[in-house]
């Protein structure tokens, strides 16, 4: 099977201990850890680090409102995040303001009431519900009709693009080499080797990496496994600047909403509306009526941002799972294989603990972590 429809290729052979084919943030993180604890790594890209999702999402840094299976994960990655510097060298862009989920309604209350609970349920109090003063305390821009929220405090933002460059940067300075530019075409195991054909030439190790987002499935078929990954393209806005008036990074219940500003005042609006991805051309078309939905939304709750000027617009390609979750997980079909993929636009903050769950599963053949929800075979028919 092809990934990019090119032929394979049998040039010169460049061997290492793990290919890791992906060079998104997880896959940068993934080849730090591994490259920390020994291994030699090859990281191969059909384009260059950071080029679709990782470089160009949100950059949310959250644990609010996880499913609750990602939770035990989240929480380990949000103390890495609060050492990021120490981890790769470089603040990313990193803010602690918080993340507010906002409560419209009474109905909306009582949602945020619940998921409180059953957080608590499962030993963790990062989500704090908060009555109508302390929102207006915290977001004295909101809009009247809202009656409250859920905040984590801990939360905060990153810089996406800078945040998976530190890693990869980390990543050289421990030795890993990077293959940008480098299509994977199709893999084989001949022995305890697996043979990775790219339009650069062959790559062999006995371990391979899935981390290759929206085409994560496509490699996971090589080998075997199935998994419905759907490309997605999350659509953003950035503002003109305007005078600062929030700092937490804002959500909505009820409605699609994600919306921070920046110290330069300029305001990002985005949250889950979708435009449309073409992964075969890496291509993504914007849907200006949803983005005008998601303007209005905006203004809604912020009646500040009424008259702001949208600046620009984009989206990047990610890849969705039909129960909004990633796979991650060693293959069940396939020995030396590692999956990890399918973050459904909100894998940016758990790519500290994943890399480190990765090098657990190559090295060590299992993690600490439960991660029976996360497995491959859930989607078997």
């Amino acid at each position: 099977m092809n990934l990019d429809g090119g032929p394979r290729h049998s040039g010169p052979r460049a061997t290492s201990d793990v290919i890791v084919i992906g060079a998104g943030l997880h896959g940068c993180s993934a080849a730090l850890q591994l490259a920390r604890r020994g291994l030699s790594v090859r990281v191969l890209d059909k384009d260059h680090v950071a080029r679709h999702a990782s470089g160009v999402n949100a950059g949310g840094v959250r644990r609010l409102g996880r499913h609750l299976a990602e939770v035990p994960l989240s929480v380990a990655s949000m103390e890495m995040w609060h050492h990021i510097q120490e981890l790769v060298g470089d603040p990313c862009g990193f803010e602690q303001h918080g993340q507010i989920k906002v409560a419209e309604s009474e109905a909306d209350w009582a949602k945020l009431t619940l998921r409180a609970q059953q957080v608590r349920d499962i030993g963790f109090d990062h989500e704090e519900l908060i009555d109508r003063h302390e929102l207006r305390r915290l977001l004295p821009a909101v809009a009247d009709h809202c009656v409250g929220g859920l905040i984590s405090r801990a939360d905060g933002a990153a810089l996406p693009y800078r945040t998976t460059l530190a890693f990869k940067h980390a990543g050289e300075r421990a030795g890993v080499q990077f293959h940008e530019g480098t299509a994977a075409q199709g893999m084989d195991r001949v022995g305890q080797t697996w043979r990775v054909a790219t339009s650069q030439g062959l790559f062999e190790a006995p371990v391979v990496v899935n981390a290759a987002g929206a085409w994560g499935g496509q490699v996971a078929r090589w080998v075997g496994d199935e998994a419905p990954v759907v490309p997605v393209a999350l659509m953003l806005m950035i503002t003109a600047p305007v005078a600062p008036f929030v700092q937490p990074v804002v959500g909505a219940t009820s409605r699609t909403l994600s919306f921070k500003q920046f110290a330069n005042g300029t305001v990002m609006i985005g949250g889950g509306h979708m435009g449309r991805a073409w992964p075969e051309s890496n291509r993504t078309d914007l849907d200006f009526t949803k983005l005008s939905l998601n303007a209005r939304i905006a203004a809604e709750i912020f009646p500040i941002m009424q008259d702001v000027t949208i600046v620009r617009a984009w989206a990047g390609i990610e890849g969705r799972m039909p129960d909004d979750i990633p796979v991650l997980c060693q293959s069940p079909r396939a020995p030396g294989v590692v999956h990890s993929f399918g973050y459904s636009a909100h894998g940016f903050q758990m790519g500290p603990i994943c890399g480190v769950i990765v090098a657990d599963l190559v090295i060590e053949g299992r993690s600490t972590f439960d991660l029976g929800a996360f497995h491959i075979a859930r989607f078997r028919s």
